[in-house]
């Protein structure tokens, strides 16, 4: 799933394993970054939480946090009323 066009708009970015979680502003998406080489190496797609489809174009994804110490990832947006806890899944 590597992609050698490059990705703008990152937004929010946070550290995650050795790895960089950076939302792409005003899309529901997170670009997993490898450091060593800067390439995408796989993506997160947000479409279907709640906050993220009211239609208001300001109501965005724009958090990322990690909990390292118990390996949690957090993520939430400009006027969305919650704070999700995800896991991350392989595509399949």
């Amino acid at each position: 799933m590597h992609s050698s066009a490059p990705v703008t708009n990152l937004n929010e970015l946070e550290y995650v394993n050795g790895k960089v979680y950076a939302n792409i502003w005003k899309t529901r998406k997170i670009a997993i970054i490898n450091l060593q080489d800067g390439r995408v190496e796989g993506w997160i797609d947000l479409t279907g939480l709640p906050g993220s489809q009211d239609g208001d174009p300001n109501s965005v994804l724009n958090g990322i946090a990690y909990d390292a110490k118990l390996d949690r990832l957090f993520v939430t947006g400009k006027m969305w009323p919650w704070l999700y806890e995800i896991k991350p899944i392989p595509a399949v």
